[in-house]
């Protein structure tokens, strides 16, 4: 799976090297900055506002959406155009890094999925193209999007489409920190390569009343359980096991004392599945079999459903442009076919309208013997990933720019 382009990668590759070290220690200390004042979804005001004056400064016109989170911004004239995403929002957990310089201020909130990675090198992106732009290097237009709200539901590239970050995009195209992979190396997949995830809630309340009566109350507690238990069991038959539906419970709570059933109780999970088919049935089958182990209780039951995102879906000629790229760049060794992962990512809202690909990008440093992995307090990345990701992301919208001309 290759493509050629009218381009010659060995010399934009060359070139984007000694372009991206030029620019490599600000964009690390761009990262740092960001990772210590992290900001949820939605709510990263201060995020933008750095990303917004430093392509202003670099002679851009970047606009924010209007909620005052998140950026796009346009890079030369003219069409075709291809966009690049960055996700720029911290999640709700504690930074537990001891002795970090940059360790995150801010109690509670962490980059600890990579995002401040990701901004960092959509800004060197930005840098590096409006340089090749006043020089006439390419026609068309680079979109870059710097989109908030990744970690939520619904997450914020539902806002940038409706604020028609979209539209004249040809092809679009992202990368994720994966802390699994070495630096200067790239993992790619056709096809799905994250899950589904949805969030569901499940709500219980009976009469309540004393242990040594369970038969007079609906016993919710062990109601309660059947349902944590038995629903995994029940979807095992219910839908294709190739499909991987799979429920994961992250908090249950109910009652307060050893001799009293509660009167309410509630358990909170994640649906997931590696199939899009399953994905648009799942509210449905997970529903309904909650429902069902419930009445058999006698206990009233209220789902709450939310839809979360698709898995993504990447297109094949988009990959093989990623691919070719990677191996000009980095070398033959040094791209992998990765396996399909069953975390979310809402850059699949992105793929159910136009074709591209998102790709994993190598973030740990083969001279350290842990690896953390994403979504813990302790997760970090070798910073000279930046710059393998700046080169990347450049490489891979000239690319296609040059293919949408020939």
């Amino acid at each position: 799976m290759t493509t050629s382009p009218p381009i010659d990668l060995a010399d934009l590759g060359a070139r984007l090297s000694a372009r991206t070290e030029i620019v490599a220690s600000e964009l690390v200390a761009l990262r740092r900055d960001l990772h210590a004042h992290p900001e949820l979804g939605r709510r990263e005001t201060r995020t933008t506002a750095l990303v917004t004056a430093r392509l202003s400064a670099a002679g851009l016109s970047p606009r924010a959406l209007p909620g005052g989170s998140g950026v796009i911004c346009d890079i030369g004239q003219g069409g075709p155009v291809v966009a690049l995403r960055a996700d720029i929002d911290a999640l709700p957990i504690d930074d537990e890094k001891e002795g970090c310089p940059y360790r995150s201020t801010v109690k509670g909130v962490a980059h600890a999925c990579g995002h401040d990675v990701h901004t960092a090198i959509l800004v060197g992106v930005g840098l590096v193209l409006a340089e090749l732009a006043r020089e006439g290097e390419f026609t068309g237009r680079v979109r870059l999007v710097f989109q908030p709200a990744e970690e939520s539901m619904p997450g914020g590239a539902l806002d940038v489409i409706d604020d028609g970050g979209l539209e004249e995009v040809r092809r679009i195209f992202a990368l994720h920190c994966d802390p699994r992979q070495d630096i200067g190396t790239v993992g790619i997949r056709v096809g799905p390569i994250t899950g589904s995830s949805d969030h569901i809630k499940v709500l219980l309340s009976s009469i309540g009343g004393h242990t040594a009566r369970p038969h007079l109350t609906g016993d919710l507690v062990y109601a309660l359980a059947k349902i944590i238990s038995d629903v995994p069991a029940v979807l095992s038959r219910r839908v294709d096991p190739r499909a991987g539906l799979s429920v994961v419970w992250g908090q249950v709570h109910a009652g307060g004392a050893a001799n009293v059933i509660p009167q309410h109780g509630e358990a909170d999970g994640t649906v997931r599945t590696l199939d899009s088919r399953a994905w648009e049935d799942a509210e449905a089958v997970v529903t309904n079999a909650v429902e069902s182990i419930a009445e058999a209780y006698g206990v009233h039951v209220k789902v709450d459903y939310t839809r979360g995102v698709p898995p993504v879906i990447n297109e094949i000629e988009s990959v093989a442009i990623i691919e070719t790229v990677a191996r000009a760049f980095l070398g033959d060794d040094c791209v992998h076919t990765v396996e399909q992962s069953l975390g979310g990512e809402d850059f699949a809202w992105y793929l159910d309208k136009v074709p591209g690909a998102l790709f994993r990008l190598g973030v740990h440093n083969p001279a350290n013997a842990v690896v953390r992995d994403l979504h813990q307090g302790t997760f970090d990345a070798d910073e000279d990933a930046i710059g393998v990701g700046v080169r990347l992301l450049v490489g891979a919208a000239l690319c296609e720019l040059s293919l949408s001309r020939s």
